[in-house]
């Protein structure tokens, strides 16, 4: 059996860190693992912001309440769990992305948490553990799974190389230039092609 592995932010949904900066007029909140590497510093100058500014989870919340799937992102996932087992491995937390998870048909999510004060202030982050896509791909492969995998930024990479096949989707172009061993496409229908080129089966 295969899975399709992918990415959630930036692959089937707006940046939600993104959707926050815009509608508060922030400019350091746009900062994603496209742009630091580090997922660790890009929590903690996140976590720094919100304090700062005296944002909560009800303020993000409202933010993605507004949100939908990106273009053709769900048609896609429909496609995909007709000819894979299809699992989302994001570094989001289960606090933001329930609203998403339901406009994509609730595909299965592996993600992080938040520390919520009882004031709804996000003072921490937990993490499922360290390098988790690259991990649950490894896991994966030991219940002999094959697995093909897309992303769209740094923290993807791992995974990517780690899965039988990688992909690399609407990615900036200093991720394309520093993993030229992925293909990289820009569409769903590239994206889709690129699967069933990767897949072992006919589909």
């Amino acid at each position: 059996m295969e899975l399709a592995c992918l990415d959630l932010e930036g692959v089937l949904i707006p940046e939600i860190w993104i959707g926050l900066s815009e509608r508060t007029g922030i400019d350091e909140l746009r900062a994603t693992t496209r742009d630091i590497p580090d997922y660790d510093v890009l929590m903690k100058q996140r976590l720094a912001l919100l304090e700062k500014h005296k944002l909560g989870i009800k303020d993000i919340q409202a933010v993605i309440d507004n949100m939908s799937p990106l273009e053709g992102a769900r048609e896609f996932v429909d496609w995909l769990n007709e000819n894979f087992q299809v699992i989302i491995l994001s570094d989001t937390f289960y606090e933001f992305a329930k609203p998403l998870m339901r406009q994509l048909g609730y595909p299965t999510l592996f993600c992080h948490r938040l520390g919520i004060d009882d004031q709804g202030n996000i003072k921490d982050y937990f993490l499922r553990q360290v390098d988790p896509k690259r991990e649950s791909i490894k896991a994966f492969h030991q219940l002999n799974y094959r697995c093909i995998a897309a992303g769209d930024s740094y923290n993807d990479t791992t995974m990517l190389a780690e899965a039988d096949a990688g992909i690399l989707f609407r990615a900036p172009n200093n991720v394309i230039e520093e993993f030229p061993q992925f293909p990289a496409v820009n569409s769903y229908e590239e994206l889709k092609a690129e699967f069933i080129k990767a897949s072992e089966r006919a589909l």
